[in-house]
């Protein structure tokens, strides 16, 4: 019987692949990208063997969408960021059967869903930072399986994205996947202005934001989750939250929220990039 082992927020900041070159942002995130080890460490202790990342880099207008690819292999640059993304290399297996499995339990309780085995499909950086990092210095043959879900929903509703997190952990317990989730984006998303990107890469944007995610951090280690769902929507528009944070209503749906009340564990302490609120953060199960 297939498990949801361990479920998590991240970060995917492109800051931590530039972090890994000589230069002036040499090591810049080093603790966020040992948080994502440790949190992948503990996955695999736990028996995890596959990884479904809702991705709010991948944006979509209709529908629910899954990557249900055999085989993620290639190059990445970013069209976004390509100053910081470029010639990122990757290599992850991919776990079609468990995708297919979830867009049919997704339909089924009326979230319209569609699973892609495409091979021009190509996966966003919001999947690819974290499995960077996860799958890193580890052998093809225990490397997680990937499964990569858009979660910047562009005009779908939070309580739809709860529901589909619902149905994703429904599909994980009918397969024989042990299952890593991350809700891969940040908490507040108001960019710092063109003019000061160099200025505030280690900086809020607004000091309103910065309370808020701090605010925030506090509610999950208190297990506060039926207040922060009831927040969430005035957060995701006054934060300006990435993707609309349909990942963090994914992942909420897939606990069990607004009913879930475990404290989460905050991996890595909320911290700023180019004006953005940023967490690694493991919820329990």
């Amino acid at each position: 019987m297939g498990k949801v082992v361990l479920a998590a927020k991240v970060s995917h900041i492109p800051s931590m692949y530039l972090s890994e070159f000589p230069g002036k942002h040499f090591g810049c995130r080093e603790t966020v990208i040992a948080g994502h080890k440790e949190i992948a460490r503990r996955a695999r202790e736990l028996g995890a063997d596959t990884a479904v990342v809702f991705d709010v880099h991948w944006m979509v207008n209709r529908g629910y969408h899954i990557n249900a690819g055999q085989h993620f292999k290639g190059t990445f640059t970013s069209s976004e960021a390509p100053h910081l993304i470029q010639d990122m290399s990757y290599d992850h297996p991919g776990c079609p059967e468990l995708a297919e499995l979830i867009a049919t339990e997704a339909n089924l309780t009326g979230v319209s869903t569609t699973a892609h085995n495409l091979p021009g499909l190509e996966l966003q950086y919001g999947t690819l930072i974290p499995m960077r990092y996860m799958n890193m210095g580890v052998p093809d043959t225990q490397k997680f399986k990937l499964i990569s879900i858009a979660a910047w929903c562009a005009w779908h509703r939070l309580e739809d994205s709860l529901s589909f997190g619902a149905a994703v952990r429904r599909a994980i317990e009918k397969s024989d996947q042990q299952v890593l989730v991350l809700a891969s984006g940040s908490l507040s998303h108001r960019f710092c202005d063109n003019r000061d990107a160099e200025a505030f890469l280690y900086s809020w944007a607004r000091e309103f934001d910065k309370q808020m995610d701090l605010h925030v951090a506090q509610m999950w280690k208190e297990g506060r989750f039926k207040e922060f769902c009831a927040m969430l929507p005035d957060y995701a528009e006054h934060c300006f939250g990435e993707g609309k944070l349909h990942d963090t209503a994914m992942l909420l749906g897939l606990l069990g929220a607004p009913t879930y009340d475990t404290p989460a564990e905050i991996i890595t302490e909320p911290f700023a990039s180019s004006g953005t609120g940023q967490i690694n953060a493991i919820f329990p199960l």
